[in-house]
């Protein structure tokens, strides 16, 4: 069986298999070596992804080859708590505690498996102003990109103490010029531009682990290998 790679997170992992999505482009990029496995939650925070661990991965057993688990949460749990938005608001301590928790349950079922922690994204808050999910009274926008920043921050300290892989996405998304559009479609989710960003970040990082196209097995044998004047002599013993 090919080993795997979950990802799992909120709507931006979610979203990743869309057209043009850091998602599916992992699929394309890993097709004859990994399979590539969506498990995203549009609009869940770090506490409903803890809530609902043992169910998202009931189907994996321990046996399984799983070579990473992106973990990608904080822009909902980085909603400002007095908004229209709160109700998806996690304290930065809990959030930090709730990351620290999955990373200990999929090293738990799978302790060599590569843990790769996502920051959130920046925030363009004129365009959420634009773009909210509720009814919004207030006329401010659910998220900062200065609470973002810091919930990011947690991720990176949570990477650290955890020993896992970390994509600070809020500062690398931020070096793009005009990254409020070049990166973000609605202040928030992301454009190919910004899902190109997150899949070569992936790629980098598991590059680092020593998971790469040149370091993988390929499934089954290539048509360049198939020897045209005997083609079964390549599949014997499968």
């Amino acid at each position: 069986m090919r080993p795997k790679i979950f990802l799992f997170g909120d709507s931006i992992t979610e979203m990743s298999f869309e057209h043009g999505g850091w998602g599916a482009s992992l699929v394309n990029h890993f097709n004859r070596t990994v399979d590539v496995v969506l498990r995203g939650y549009s609009g869940y925070n770090t506490r409903w992804g803890l809530k609902v661990l043992d169910k998202v991965f009931a189907g994996s057993s321990e046996s399984e080859s799983v070579l990473a688990v992106t973990v990608f949460f904080g822009a909902n749990d980085a909603s400002v708590e007095d908004r229209c938005s709160a109700f998806q608001h996690v304290p930065i301590e809990e959030y930090k505690q709730n990351l620290h928790s999955i990373v200990s349950f999929l090293k738990g079922r799978w302790p060599t498996t590569e843990v790769i922690l996502i920051s959130p994204p920046p925030i363009d808050e004129p365009t959420r102003l634009l773009c909210p999910f509720t009814e919004n009274k207030s006329g401010l926008p659910e998220r900062t990109n200065e609470a973002a920043g810091n919930y990011a921050k947690a991720c990176l300290a949570v990477a650290a103490e955890c020993g896992v892989s970390a994509i600070d996405l809020w500062t690398r998304m931020q070096q793009i010029p005009g990254w409020q559009t070049a990166c973000l479609s609605d202040g928030l989710h992301l454009t190919q531009t910004g899902n190109k960003i997150v899949f070569e970040e992936v790629v980098e990082a598991l590059k680092k682990k020593g998971f790469s196209l040149e370091t993988l097995p390929v499934d089954l044998p290539v048509i360049f290998d198939i020897d045209p004047n005997d083609p079964l002599k390549s599949f014997q013993g499968i």
